[in-house]
């Protein structure tokens, strides 16, 4: 191999991981309707909460709507009715795999202040299963095998955590790796108003 070649070899890598997780990976997402597979998923994972009926505020992910794991349904189209904290993950994601317990200790501390919910992002229903099940994760997660709602904000990789009003409206994406408690919380407290 030339010099030249490798070196744009070790540039196009360098770039990858700058850039963060992508969906390049080798676990294709079920086949089966979301509903329908993640129904049939073994988790500890909570429930969604049930939220208001009303309209959230303007949001470009009104009209998508996603399975919980556990139950109930992430309905981006409905106020929250409290603020909430969504977490955007997927199990072939290094830096989610590191950022994840974050978020658990995060819902651990929020009480009925904040609701933390977690959303598996072009992924597999088996692989995010097994991968909340080995991180020790309960809090509410639902079901985005094919990244509708990073479509819809024009993001790509992962992971991303979305800051959303008690109405629904987004008030801030974090864009790659909360790296501490103390930062996610200070986020929540920037963004959200609330303290933990």
């Amino acid at each position: 191999m030339s010099r030249r070649r490798r070196g744009v070899g070790l540039l196009a890598g360098a770039l990858t991981l700058l850039a963060g997780c992508t969906s390049a990976s080798s676990e294709e997402p079920d086949a089966a309707s979301p509903s329908t597979a993640v129904a049939g998923a073994d988790t500890d994972l909570a429930a969604c909460a049930e939220q208001p009926d009303r309209p959230a505020a303007h949001t470009d992910l009104s009209g998508i709507a996603l399975p919980c794991f556990s139950g109930g349904t992430l309905d981006f189209g409905r106020a929250q009715g409290a603020p909430t904290v969504v977490n955007l993950w997927a199990s072939w994601c290094g830096p989610c795999r590191e950022e994840l317990p974050l978020v658990q200790q995060l819902a651990d501390a929020a009480g009925d202040r904040l609701r933390v919910v977690g959303v598996a992002s072009k992924d597999g229903v088996p692989q995010s299963s097994s991968f909340v099940a080995d991180a020790g994760v309960t809090f509410p997660s639902a079901f985005d095998g094919d990244g509708a709602a990073m479509t819809a904000l024009g993001l790509a990789g992962l992971p991303y955590t979305l800051f959303l009003t008690a109405d629904g409206a987004i008030a801030h994406v974090e864009v790659g790796q909360v790296e501490s408690l103390p930062e996610l919380e200070q986020l929540v407290a920037e963004h959200l108003g609330v303290q933990l």
